[in-house]
C-alpha cells in the first residue's frame, strides 16, 4: 500500500492534525525532525551543527497565513532569528528559509505584494549581517509569484537562493532560466501532493527528472545546493561536480535536520560544504507530515512509537 499520497493529502487535514497533534507519542518522534518550539532551543542546535563543522539554513515553520497579522509575526520571527545570529556570530554558518505562503503569499487581497514587502524585510537584515535568505518551494500553484518575488529581492540581495523541485514538468526550464551567474539553486525532488497535469507521479521519472535538472545547474555558471538524502544523487553531484572542475564551495549539499545525520557528517570529514536544514517552531505538523510521506523509514520510525513496549 502507498502511504505517501495519503500522509500528503493529510498534511493540510485540520482533523488528522488534531489527532496526530493529541497522540501522547507524537512529540518524542517530532524531536527527531524538528529542533524545539523556541528560538533558543534552534540556537542551541545551530551551535551543536556548527561546531561539528556543518552549516545551517534555519526554517522558521508555518505555512498557508491566512491574515496580515500572522504574517507580519512571521517576518518579526525571522528578524529576531537573524538579530540572534549576528549577535552570536554565526551569520556566516547559517542563512534562513522561508516560506512565502507564512508570509501572506495567499491572502486573497494584494498577498503577493504583502510577503514580497515581509520577506525584503528578512532579506536586508540578512544581508547586512552577511548572510542569505532562501525562498522554499510549496506547491505548483505558488511557482510563479515565488520566482517573481526572486527577481525583485535579486535586484538589491543576488545571493538570495531559490529552490526548484525535480517532479514539476516544467522544472528543466525554469533551471535553465536560473542557471546564471552567481545563482543560489536548491534542488529538491518535490514533497507536495501535485496531479498528474503538472508532476511526474512515479519516482523513478521524478529521479530521472532530478538528474538532468542537477546536469544543467552543475554546467550552468550558477552556485548547486544539492537537497538529497538520496545516495545514487549524491554520488552522481560529485561526479558532476569533477566533470565541471568545481572544487568543493562551489557547490554544497543539503540534507534534513534528523535524517542521515552519519551521512551529513562523513560529506563534511571529506571536505564537502555540508548544509543542514533546521526546521523549528510550534506550528510542526505539515512538515512533520511531509517528511513521513517522503520516506518509508521516518513512517515505520513513527508506526514504531504507536507499539506497546515489549515484556
Amino acid at each position: 500500500m502507498l502511504f505517501g499520497p495519503v500522509l500528503l493529502a493529510a498534511s493540510r487535514s485540520d482533523r488528522m492534525r488534531r489527532v496526530v497533534a493529541g497522540a501522547p507519542v507524537t512529540r518524542q518522534v517530532v524531536n527527531r525532525f524538528i529542533a524545539g518550539d523556541e528560538l533558543h532551543r534552534a540556537m542551541d542546535t545551530v551551535r551543536d551543527l556548527t561546531a561539528s563543522g556543518l552549516e545551517v539554513t534555519l526554517d522558521h515553520l508555518g505555512e498557508d497565513v491566512t491574515d496580515r497579522a500572522t504574517a507580519h509575526a512571521t517576518r518579526d520571527a525571522y528578524l529576531r532569528l537573524l538579530e540572534e545570529l549576528g549577535k552570536e556570530g554565526l551569520a556566516g554558518r547559517a542563512e534562513v528559509s522561508v516560506k512565502l505562503s507564512a508570509f501572506g503569499q495567499a491572502l486573497p487581497d494584494g498577498g503577493h505584494d504583502v510577503a514580497l514587502a515581509a520577506v525584503r524585510e528578512v532579506a536586508e537584515l540578512a544581508s547586512a549581517l552577511g548572510t542569505t535568505v532562501t525562498l522554499d518551494m510549496e506547491d505548483h500553484t505558488t511557482v510563479d509569484s515565488t520566482l517573481a518575488v526572486l527577481r525583485e529581492l535579486r535586484r538589491d540581495h543576488p545571493r538570495t537562493g531559490a529552490v526548484l523541485q525535480s517532479y514539476l514538468f516544467r522544472t528543466e526550464d525554469d533551471a535553465r532560466a536560473l542557471a546564471t551567474e552567481g545563482s543560489r539553486v536548491r534542488l529538491v525532488k518535490g514533497a507536495y501532493k501535485e496531479p498528474a497535469s503538472v508532476a511526474f507521479q512515479d519516482r523513478h521519472q521524478v529521479d530521472r527528472a532530478y538528474v538532468r535538472v542537477l546536469r544543467i545547474l552543475f554546467e550552468g555558471p550558477g552556485y548547486p545546493m544539492v537537497g538529497s538524502h538520496d545516495p545514487r544523487m549524491i554520488a552522481i553531484a560529485q561526479d558532476l561536480a569533477a566533470r565541471s572542475r568545481r572544487a568543493p564551495g562551489g557547490y554544497e549539499f543539503q540534507m534534513l535536520y534528523g535524517i542521515r545525520t552519519a551521512e551529513q557528517r562523513r560529506l563534511a570529514a571529506a571536505g564537502e560544504r555540508m548544509r543542514v536544514y533546521v526546521p523549528y517552531g510550534a506550528d510542526w505538523y505539515g512538515y512533520f507530515m511531509r517528511r513521513l510521506a517522503e520516506r518509508p523509514a521516518n513512517l515505520a520510525f513513527f508506526l514504531r512509537s504507536f507499539a506497546p513496549a515489549s515484556r
